[in-house]
This record gives C-alpha cells, sequence and structure tokens, in this order.
C-alpha cells in the first residue's frame, strides 16, 4: 500500500486539475504522464494514466490496476463523468481508488459518491455490470484515445 499512497499523494500534491479544454483547446485529450508532467496539470483521466503508469514502473503488476470510468455524484450539480484508477489486491476482491477529487485512498465500498461503468488497462475492458454478474472476462478495449495515448507514449520512450 505505500506504494500506492506514494504515488496517489504525488500526483495529488503536484499537479493541478484543469480541463482539457483549457490546458489543450479540446474536449478530450488523454495525457501521457511525461506530457501532464511537462504542463504541471491535467484533468482526472490524465491523473489515473499517470498513477497506473507509475505503479507499473514500480512493480505493480498492470493485472492488479484499471482505470475505471465513473459517475460521480456530490461534486457538483449533477453526475459528473470522472475517472480514478482502481487497485485490485486480489481479482476478487473490493478495490481501491485513488482519485483526484478525494486524495485519501479508500475502498470502493467506501466511495458511495462512485458508480463504476467500466474499467480497462493494457489487457482488456471491463464493465461493471459484468463483474457484478460474475463474469470477469475482460473484453477487447477500444476504447480509440487509449490507443493514441500508447501511441506517443511510445515514441516518448524510444
Amino acid at each position: 500500500m505505500s506504494k500506492l499512497k506514494l504515488v496517489n499523494d504525488y500526483f495529488n500534491e503536484r499537479i493541478m486539475f484543469v480541463s482539457d479544454a483549457q490546458n489543450w483547446g479540446v474536449e478530450d485529450y488523454w495525457a501521457t504522464p511525461v506530457e501532464m508532467l511537462v504542463k504541471g496539470r491535467g484533468d482526472c483521466e490524465d491523473f489515473a494514466i499517470a498513477k497506473y503508469f507509475s505503479l507499473q514502473a514500480l512493480g505493480v503488476p498492470e493485472s492488479k490496476m484499471r482505470i475505471t470510468y465513473v459517475q460521480a455524484s456530490g461534486h457538483g450539480p449533477t453526475n459528473l463523468a470522472h475517472m480514478v484508477l482502481t487497485y485490485y489486491p486480489t481479482p476478487a476482491a473490493v478495490p481501491v481508488v485513488l482519485d483526484n477529487l478525494i486524495p485519501e485512498i479508500r475502498p470502493a465500498s467506501q466511495r458511495p459518491d462512485l458508480t463504476p461503468v467500466y474499467g480497462f488497462n493494457g489487457q482488456g475492458l471491463w464493465l461493471a455490470k459484468d463483474r457484478t454478474s460474475g463474469n470477469a472476462a475482460p473484453r477487447k478495449n477500444n476504447i480509440g484515445y487509449w490507443d493514441k495515448l500508447m501511441s506517443r507514449r511510445g515514441r516518448e520512450l524510444d
């Protein structure tokens, strides 16, 4: 849990939250961790993505992490489309949530403000309803923003 806290605190304390429209001039842009660090700011998926790759670099298995799209309530007048990083200590465990809205790492069961829709990583995509129905098999990750991010990230690492 110390790696999770270290990474979560690092990004939450050093990176300023701004919308993609303010940061990039477009409605939606998934920044690589390098792009986020250079700018010093990002939006929710940028936080989740940076935490994901940082933890992976620190030896946390990809299979234990998912970038999770949620509906967040209580953070404005309407439900907010939001992304967090979830960490599963075991496949059947309740995940813990690494978030930029509430910086304390908490089990998902203690985050009633979040309603998961789907989660993904480099291995696939899981619908939240599949987890509750017992279907744990991943689907193909067809998220175009993820593909574009991975392409830019690959060029950064060359």
